[in-house]
């Protein structure tokens, strides 16, 4: 490296954080006022409070069900359709891709009436299925899986075939075990997305029972009495295990999203 190309790099290192630092700052300052605020005034008394004055251990179990089922669920179906989308070959492949594209311009809330009244009509309302099934598919997840697919080499597969492996082995044996970073991150985004979902498991639940940690943080105005700093504990607590979930599959997640070309 010359002397010209080094400064080039630590210039565009420096205008790299001069630039990140305060999208970073803008970015975490909502996450920062509420933990300020949680613990400004008496800080375990309130963080008590938070969790006792609503069945706020049930909201968690709840939420954490729901997130784990989603999550594992839709990486195993984004895992399917994405392999069949980008390692097989079948007449209307790029059609069928183009449908799944389509999907993503649907805005959640146009389906939310409908899928009530299919789960409404198979009796399950107030259900971990109705609440899971509807969720096990995503459009996104199956893209980016795809994307990552592609970039696999065809030489792996061909070995397998060579010494007599099917679709459905190389697909579990080959192509799942190099693709651990994508699907890492593609668990990761879903776990969080269901974690905060807050419409679907409003329209699909009734019983306090099944209501999910956000649903629940939401009805502590209406039916529970807790102060402000006490509101903002309890968002901290139901932040905690998103963050613990990334922090425990960091490495595989920033792998993954630089692999995926997902930004």
């Amino acid at each position: 490296m010359t002397r010209g190309e080094g400064g080039r790099g630590t210039r565009d290192g420096w205008l790299a954080y001069a630039l990140g630092l305060p999208l970073a700052v803008l970015a975490l300052a909502p996450f920062l006022y509420m933990v300020v605020t949680a613990v400004r005034d008496q800080p375990i008394e309130t963080f008590v409070a938070a969790a006792t004055t609503m069945p706020f251990d049930r909201f968690l179990l709840t939420s954490l069900v729901l997130s784990l089922a989603v999550a594992s669920g839709q990486v195993f179906t984004s895992a399917t359709a994405a392999y069949a989308l980008a390692r097989l070959r079948f007449a209307g492949r790029e059609r069928v891709l183009l449908v799944y594209l389509s999907a993503l311009m649907a805005p959640g809330i146009l389906l939310a009436i409908p899928r009530f009244l299919l789960i409404d009509a198979l009796g399950w309302v107030d259900r971990y299925r109705g609440l899971v099934s509807t969720e096990l598919v995503s459009v996104t997840g199956i893209f980016l899986l795809r994307q990552f697919f592609r970039t696999i080499p065809r030489d792996l597969e061909d070995a397998a075939r060579l010494e007599g492996a099917r679709e459905w082995t190389i697909f579990w044996r080959v192509i799942l075990p190099v693709s651990r970073p994508a699907l890492v991150t593609l668990g990761v985004l879903a776990f969080a997305d269901q974690w905060r979902s807050f419409l679907w498991p409003l329209v699909a639940t009734r019983a306090e029972s099944m209501r999910p940690v956000e649903v629940g943080i939401a009805d502590l105005r209406g039916l529970y009495e807790l102060s402000g700093p006490g509101q903002m504990a309890a968002a901290t607590l139901a932040v905690l295990p998103v963050v613990l979930v990334y922090c425990v599959a960091r490495r595989y997640f920033v792998r993954g999203i630089s692999e995926t070309g997902l930004r």
